[in-house]
Formats: C-alpha cells, structure tokens, sequence
C-alpha cells in the first residue's frame, strides 16, 4: 500500500523558494573575510599593549607604544584577511570593495584627528576619540559584512563615548576593554560562526 502524496499549495513552496533565494542573496552580497582568529591575536596584543603602558609617565612613550600597537594590530588584521580569503582580489571586488571603502573613512579620520591631538597634546582624548572612530569605521564596514560585525562597531563605539567622559586612568581599562576584550570576544564569535 502506497503513503498518501502530500499535497505542497503553491503559495507555500513560492515562499520557500523567494527565502531560499533571498538568503542566497544575502550570503553572494556579504564579506565574510572578517577575521576571526585574527581578530583575537590583534585583542590578545592589545591587552599586552594596555598593561606595558598602563604604568608609564611619560605620555609621549605612551603615545609612541600605542601607534606601534594599532600598526601590529593593522599588520595582523590585514594578513588574517588575505589568509582568509586566499585571494587578493576579494577584499576590491564586489562585498570586500564596499567593506574596505566603508572602512576607509573612518580611519583615515582617525589618524588625521589623532594627530591634531597630538599636535595640541591632548592626549586624554586620545582614547575616546580612538575607540569611538574604530567602532564607527567596523560598524560602516560590518553593513557588508555578517551580522555581528555592526554589534562589534556598536560596542566599541559605546565604550569610546564612556572612555571621553571619564579621567585618564580609567580610559586606559577602556581601551583594554575595547582593543582588548571587545575584539578577542566578538573575534572568537566569528571564528566560529563565520570560519576563521
């Protein structure tokens, strides 16, 4: 004796199909070099930076300390990206052309503001004005990217605002919680959601 055919309407399978096809969709339009484990090592030297420097007077050693550190992390970020993807070309074409140009901006501003900052000595801001253009730069690029990455530039930008509103000492735990905990935690999300 034969099973019963199920009877499939075609309203339904038209609206299994349009979410098949709307989640291919969104995958084909996403950049998914974002670096996981690469993300972690750039929080893990992070952390090192903030206890190196937490105890140092001079604010121009500090300063000095930190710019090697965003180079490092730079450095690590970068070469994690290409070992993800394995070619080059993803990261200017299609999703990784538009995550690298939303990134962009945000971090040359940084960098032209961190030197005003210096150049003005201010460096209390430094922090704040670090953390918050970071997470402003992850949360443009993460609007091509998987869905937690956007969730990363929001926190950072959060803890980069606290970091402007309170004393010097404490906004080096912001940036260990930033830099630092921040990335290894969303990293190690990554890593794991999104391979590497």
């Amino acid at each position: 004796m034969k099973a019963p055919l199920k009877v499939v309407s075609m309203n339904d399978r038209a609206a299994r199909d349009l979410r098949y096809i709307r989640e291919t969709m969104e995958r084909a339009g996403s950049f998914t070099a974002v670096p996981g484990w690469g993300g972690v090592v750039m929080g893990g030297t992070a952390l090192l930076a903030t206890f190196l420097t937490s105890r140092i007077e001079s604010r121009d050693v500090w300063f000095v300390a930190w710019m090697l550190e965003a180079a490092l992390a730079g450095a690590i970020g970068v070469l994690a990206m290409l070992r993800k993807t394995r070619i080059p070309a993803t990261l200017i074409q299609g999703p990784g052309r538009k995550f690298t140009m939303s990134l962009f901006p945000a971090l040359a501003g940084a960098v032209v503001l961190t030197g005003v900052l210096y150049q003005n000595r201010l460096f209390d801001l430094m922090p704040g004005v670090w953390l918050l253009l970071y997470g402003v730069a992850i949360m443009s690029g993460g609007t091509y990217s998987v869905k937690v990455v956007p969730l990363m530039g929001a926190g950072f930008m959060a803890i980069g605002t606290f970091a402007l509103l309170v004393p010097w000492a404490w906004a080096q735990w912001c940036m260990a919680a930033g830099f630092g905990g921040l990335q290894i935690i969303f990293g190690t999300i990554i890593a794991r959601r999104h391979g590497g």
